[in-house]
């Protein structure tokens, strides 16, 4: 008998109010076996009681839920955005949730910028530090606003975030086969090492040591301006990558561009075997939100991914499928060739769902 699984949903500001309530639409439509309990954190509340996080928000999370969907965070109205810092960032630093998990797949072959590039080829993972590196906001500012201005900011590397992160990798590429069932045979490493020797050389060694303990998987490594070029040149080479909190970020982003664009893509925030966080990897696009157009896919996929992470994946599957057949029967927004607006083309996906 299933237990059932309980899940936090933060939408947060601009698209993510839009956006995640078609992934709830859709999980809802899939039979999932799923409570949801939503939360008001964001601008808004912010802009009321100064609140971003509830004292014990975090600790709450983790011992009431079993994921958490959240949606995106930036508000104009809060310049200094805080409240964004102290939830997201928050969140992945308080919780721990060290490994980035960003799927690049390509739905349909008109989604790609690339020529000559079929679904078929691209469909590789890419796994970034999530708690350490510049992120971690070591560092400071002296002299601020005078010509002798010093800032700092400093790339934390441990031993045992550098580790964990690099064999979570190898774990995931021999428990994760690919679309077509074949199995993941190879783990890159992208780093910088040959101008950041520290950080770079604390890497390449774990990368080495940890690597050698699965000797069924080739190890590659790239270093990251080598690794963008041959992503836009062929992006057929790459299975997992796995590689810093900063490289992951931006190398992500690109990644995306090969699969239609930040709207489509989905992302996990995972430490194993604890409370997880996943969240469509765009922003919360102000200029847009309200207006019924932003893409709602990269949040159902999302929702889709949360679930086969919890051991729906039969029910993730049905989503996946119906998110699919949406794009190939131009079911979108217009951002990818369609004509639907955002709640339409939820409709649309979670209809889908719910007919099987």
């Amino acid at each position: 008998m299933s237990v059932r699984k309980r899940i936090a949903i933060i939408p947060g500001d601009g698209i993510g109010k839009e956006v995640i309530p078609e992934a709830v639409k859709a999980v809802a439509a899939s039979g999932a076996d799923v409570e949801t309990s939503q939360f008001d954190w964001g601008a808004d509340r912010y802009l009321v009681d100064g609140v971003t996080v509830p004292p014990d928000g975090f600790v709450m999370l983790e011992r009431d839920f079993d994921a958490i969907l959240v949606g995106a965070f930036g508000d104009p109205r809060v310049a200094s955005n805080i409240h964004a810092k102290d939830i997201l960032l928050g969140m992945r630093f308080k919780m721990d949730l060290y490994a980035n998990v960003r799927p690049v797949r390509l739905l349909d072959a008109a989604l790609c910028p690339l020529k000559g590039i079929e679904p078929k080829h691209i469909d590789f993972v890419v796994i970034r530090e999530n708690t350490e590196g510049v992120y971690t906001d070591a560092g400071g500012v002296f002299k601020q606003g005078t010509p002798d201005e010093i800032a700092v900011q400093e790339d934390i590397n441990t031993r045992k975030g550098v580790e964990r992160v690099i064999r979570f990798a190898f774990e995931y590429a021999e428990r994760h086969p690919k679309l077509d069932g074949s199995p993941r045979k190879r783990v890159l490493m992208c780093d910088k090492s040959n101008a950041m020797t520290h950080a770079g050389g604390l890497w390449q060694r774990v990368f080495k040591e940890v690597g050698a303990e699965y000797p069924q998987i080739k190890t590659e490594h790239m270093y990251v301006d080598a690794l963008c070029m041959q992503m836009v040149r062929d992006p057929r080479q790459f299975d997992i990558v796995v590689t810093n909190n900063m490289f992951g970020d931006i190398i992500t982003d690109l990644a995306a561009a090969l699969q239609g664009g930040l709207g489509m893509a989905a992302s996990g925030n995972i430490h194993p075997g604890k409370t997880s966080m996943f969240e469509p990897v765009h922003g919360s696009a102000p200029p847009i939100a309200g207006k019924n157009v932003a893409n709602p896919f990269g949040a159902i996929l999302t929702a889709a991914m949360m679930l086969g992470h919890l051991g729906l994946t039969e029910e993730a599957k049905k989503i996946d499928a119906a998110v699919l057949e949406a794009v190939q029967q131009k079911r979108t927004t217009q951002d990818i060739g369609g004509a639907l607006g955002t709640r339409e083309a939820g409709d649309w996906v979670a209809d889908k769902v719910g007919r099987g």
